[in-house]
């Protein structure tokens, strides 16, 4: 039963080392072929890439669930979710009717 799961555990230890090379790679790739044109910055190594990275998950995404935005569950979600329940609390019968049959023709 042992080697099953050390196999499992080394094929994503595999994939995830993969994954993050080649997002390095992409990311060094677009940045050397466009920002010193563009901008007139120098080009990067692959470990400024992955330097990069690191950087914007820490500014920009969060780490794990507590990151900002649109996330699942988020302030801005809960809050868009009580005003929407307020919104269909007040329409009438027929208002919601026309709801339904509006968002059954979008979806």
């Amino acid at each position: 039963m042992k080697p099953f799961w050390i196999r499992k555990a080394a094929k994503f230890f595999f994939f995830a080392l993969l994954l993050v090379a080649l997002t390095g790679w992409v990311v060094m790739s677009l940045w050397n072929a466009l920002l010193p044109t563009i901008l007139g910055v120098t080009t990067i190594t692959f470990w400024q890439a992955l330097g990069l990275l690191v950087l914007s998950r820490i500014l920009f995404g969060g780490w794990g669930r507590g990151g900002g935005g649109w996330q699942r569950g988020g302030p801005r979600q809960q809050h868009w979710k009580e005003k929407m329940t307020e919104r269909w609390q007040t329409l009438t019968p027929e208002q919601r009717e026309q709801m339904k049959a509006r968002w059954k023709d979008r979806c």
